[in-house]
Formats: C-alpha cells, structure tokens, sequence
C-alpha cells in the first residue's frame, strides 16, 4: 500500500544524486536551458512543504499534508561508495556486536526531504476533464468543483507555481447516483446522502516549483495552464473571496504567514537570507493582485493577465508600528509568452 511521496533533496534536477544521466548531462552542457532561473536550486522539497503550509493557514485544503521529513532506504540512489561502506559496516556490527555496535551507526544515510501523503482515488485532471466535456456533472458538483477549482487557482497565484499543467493537479469524481442505479442494489441498504449528491474533489500535488525569487523574465513565462481552460473565465465566487479576502486584507496575518515560512525555509542547509527576502517580496505582490482581484470579483483569467509585481521591504514605522513596503511594477517580459 502506498501511503506517501518521498521526494529527496539530493535527488532533485541540481542536486548531486539526481539518478537521471541525461540531467546531469543538461545541467553541465547545455546550462542555459537547465532549470528555472527564477527559482532557488535544490529546493523543490522545501517548496512542496510551503505550498502544504500556505494551503493550511489558509483553510483551502486541497494539498496533499506535506512534511520535511528524514528517511533511509535501499531504493534510493546512492553512490557505489555509501552501499559498499554500509555494507561494511553492518557486517562488522554482526560480527563483533558488544564492540562496534554501541559505536557505529549501521544502515544506508538518511536523506532530506519532502514526505507527502498519498491520496486515493485520484486521478490526472486532464482525464476527468476531457469526461467532463462529453458528460457533463450535475449542477450541484459544477458549482462545488468550481469553488475547489478557485482554491487551486488562490494557491498557485499567491506561491507563483511555475508547473502548474493538467497533468499535475488530481480529481476525484463519484458521480452523482439517482434511484435507478440504485435499483439493483439491495432496498435494505438505501443510498446515502454522499452517495446520492455525489462528489468531486482536487488535489493539488507537485508543488516544486514554486516560490520564485523573482518573476520570471528571461526565455519562457512558465503560464498557469489553468488560465485557458472554461472555469477561469468565470468570476472568483463569493464563497472564495469571503474565505479568502479576509485573511490577505489582514497584514499581520501576512506577516504571520512569511515568518512561519522563514521558520520553515531555514531549515533547508543553503539557506540564504536575500534570496527568502526577495521569494517574500513576489509572494507579497502576488497577494496585493489577488486581494485586488477577488474584491473586484475579476475571472482568473484577468488575474493572470495583471502587471506582476513585488512587494519590498522599505523599513519599520516606530509611528504606527507598521512595517512599510515598496511595490515595484514588473515590466521586463520573457522571449516567450505561452510556454
């Protein structure tokens, strides 16, 4: 049984033990299409940890629970060095327990990185999009996978997810049954409400490439794949802005927020101070636009398609005891606009 996603810091695209041969071959030969040059290296895991952390304070719960985790294990790729010194050292453990035993810790190294639950019954959104086109849901469910579909877009503008296609965002759908699939069924057992309503949820998984440092600027613009599809042409609901509005309008619920991702992000070995101040300043601008966005009940499509900003740190007010932020346009645009 699969119960989560284990995803190590040192097996990503820049990390030393990624096992694929053709991204260490990408990353030192052709360095100008490796990556994303607006996102910190390396740190994938600690973005899909910041993603669980910002769908949690704000009460969306749609990500999968996702913890920074540390973890061991034989189906991870190691060097030919740490399985022949593991090895090593566990025979000499059983040979002479009571003397190398109490010394030596046996076993492959453990490896950081993000730990996220499984989730069952869930399948790619572009398959149960492409079944929504031909079969329609009910009324009840469009309206519900609506709502859960702003939350998705909430999340992935506000941590600027630059990997955000159909292919790495899940729904479940349990259509909704009448009395005539039922009738087979045995009538001691009548239909529940779930089962009568049906259902319809999203998962939001691989959030890796996130928190950028800075907008993106240089070959591609990294879209939300979302923005083309039918729902984001309608306007943000009123369940989602009085869900959400609320919290982004409070600045010191922002600021909560930043310091439980400083809290977080410091953890990671290569943490640097600037490069987090900058990722804050794109998250703060993000949030400005979308607090803009839901009060004026614009679509996610206009959302996308407003003038990116940041939001810099200017100083501290000993008046009000505020602090105070410069926002800054982004004006400078990518070679390519749809990739």
């Amino acid at each position: 049984e699969t119960i989560a996603v284990f995803k190590p810091k040192n097996e990503e695209p820049y990390g030393a033990f990624n096992p694929k041969w053709t991204k260490w071959f990408q990353k030192h030969c052709c360095p100008c299409t490796f990556g994303r040059g607006c996102l910190v290296p390396n740190f994938g895991y600690m973005s899909e940890a910041g993603a669980s952390l910002v769908d949690s304070r704000l009460q969306l719960n749609i990500v999968p629970k996702t913890k920074v985790v540390w973890l061991a294990s034989p189906s991870f790729y190691y060097s030919p060095f740490h399985r022949a010194a593991s090895r090593t050292r566990q025979l000499a453990s059983e040979k002479l327990p009571k003397r190398i035993r109490r010394h030596v810790k046996t076993g492959l190294p453990l490896k950081e990185g993000s730990f996220q639950l499984f989730v069952n019954g869930y399948k790619d959104a572009e398959h149960w999009l492409s079944c929504f086109e031909k079969n329609p849901p009910s009324e009840e469910l469009s309206q519900s996978f609506q709502l859960q579909f702003e939350k998705l877009v909430v999340l992935d503008y506000i941590t600027r997810n630059t990997d955000r296609g159909n292919d790495n965002w899940l729904i479940k759908y349990v259509p909704a049954k009448t009395a005539a699939d039922g009738s087979d069924s045995d009538e001691s057992t009548p239909m529940s409400v779930a089962e009568e309503r049906g259902d319809v949820k999203i998962a939001a998984i691989d959030n890796g490439l996130s928190f950028p440092y800075k907008h993106p600027d240089s070959w591609r613009t990294y879209p939300y794949h979302w923005a083309w599809l039918p729902m984001s042409k309608k306007p943000f609901s009123a369940e989602t802005a009085n869900l959400v509005l609320p919290k982004l309008t409070n600045r010191q619920f922002v600021e909560d927020l930043v310091d439980d991702l400083l809290s977080l992000f410091k953890e990671d070995s290569s943490f640097n101070v600037l490069l987090f101040s900058q990722q804050m300043s794109v998250l703060r601008g993000q949030i400005l636009n979308l607090e803009k966005a839901l009060r004026e009940r614009m679509t996610p499509w206009q959302l996308v398609h407003m003038p990116s900003c940041t939001m810099s740190m200017a100083g501290y007010s000993r008046t009000d005891s505020h602090l105070s932020f410069v926002q800054k346009i982004h004006l400078k645009t990518p070679f390519f606009s749809h990739c």
